[in-house]
């Protein structure tokens, strides 16, 4: 794909001011008797990726459709640049992006006619061919889109999101389909919508994705937050990892001080929240007592050991609250 900057023009929206783009207080969403969304807060401002992360059923999608204005909530309130997304559809639509997992665009139309249709329910859109070159689509013009693969329909979603130079962006899962190239460009253009002040709410179950994207990140578990903070606060809640085999015959491993010996000889498993501090304690041990460390691993704290402690219900130790930027 062919990026192109993003527009430095930022029009004036619903509201003006440094506050939140979006704010979610106690957001509820019911189906019948199930409760897929119980009570969840946050804040995103502008220029800020927020990410929402979790596995199927967790709630993610059901929030993203009170933002996006297709639902409304059974408890708590969204805004989206001061402005209710549902009571205010016609206020905020100018200003949202959104790209949904499926779009369901019709499929006797051409790539061009698609974008240009989209273009006459917005206020101030990119020229059309602004938009498909922005996301390596220049050349399907003509091309009808039930003919798309799935990674180029894709991208013509994302065309579409960006296409009325949004101030509040939602991306539900927008790289499903796409080869790792197309993905990183997807990336860039996020971050070029963002230096230019966008807001961007995100879900994507590639965590290296909301990793490379986000400024900061909750976890769902059955429709709650489980987790909130920073990549690098979050992947801080969970100890690193050292494993290793030993020999037939080794010495007792030496006391560590803050190390948790998870695993019994000869394969075992040490969890500690200094790594470094172990391993100037384990190595020397075992080059002073020829002992063979076989298949040693050492393996900082992630964000992935993190998201798995609240798939599977545990509760980490939360991080400390970040200020919003």
């Amino acid at each position: 794909m062919t990026t192109v900057q993003d527009s430095p023009r930022r029009r004036s929206g619903p509201r003006a001011g440094d506050g939140p783009a979006v704010e979610v207080v106690d957001l509820r969403r019911r189906y019948g008797d199930f409760e897929a969304v119980r009570g969840i807060s946050f804040e995103v401002h502008p220029g800020e990726v927020f990410a929402l992360l979790g596995v199927n059923g967790a709630g993610k999608t059901s929030a993203l459709e009170v933002l996006e204005g297709l639902a409304r909530p059974d408890g708590g309130t969204v805004r989206i640049l001061g402005a209710d997304p549902g009571r205010d559809r016609a206020a905020v639509r100018p200003y949202l992006g959104v790209l949904l997992q499926s779009s369901g665009l019709p499929g006797d139309l051409t790539v061009g006619e698609t974008v240009r249709t989209w273009a006459r329910t917005l206020t101030d859109p990119r020229p059309v061919d602004e938009a498909l070159a922005q996301v390596g689509m220049t050349g399907r013009t003509d091309v009808r889109v039930r003919s798309l693969s799935g990674g180029e329909r894709r991208r013509l979603d994302l065309a579409l999101a960006l296409l009325g130079r949004p101030r509040v962006l939602v991306l539900d899962e927008p790289t499903t389909g796409l080869d790792p190239e197309s993905r990183r460009t997807v990336w860039s253009l996020v971050r070029e919508m963002v230096r230019g002040g966008t807001a961007v709410v995100l879900t994507t179950h590639h965590l290296e994705e909301a990793e490379e994207l986000a400024d900061r990140i909750a976890i769902l578990r059955a429709g709650c937050i489980g987790l909130e903070g920073r990549p690098a606060e979050i992947a801080a809640t969970q100890p690193a990892t050292v494993r290793f085999v030993l020999p037939d015959g080794a010495p007792p491993l030496p006391p560590v001080p803050g190390v948790e010996v998870v695993g019994a000889a000869p394969r075992v498993e040490l969890h500690t929240r200094d790594l470094q501090a172990a391993l100037t304690a384990l190595l020397p041990w075992a080059a002073e007592n020829g002992v063979a460390l076989g298949g040693l691993q050492a393996r900082s704290a992630s964000l992935e050991q993190a998201f798995l402690a609240v798939a599977d219900g545990a509760s980490p130790t939360a991080p400390s609250p970040s200020p919003s930027r």
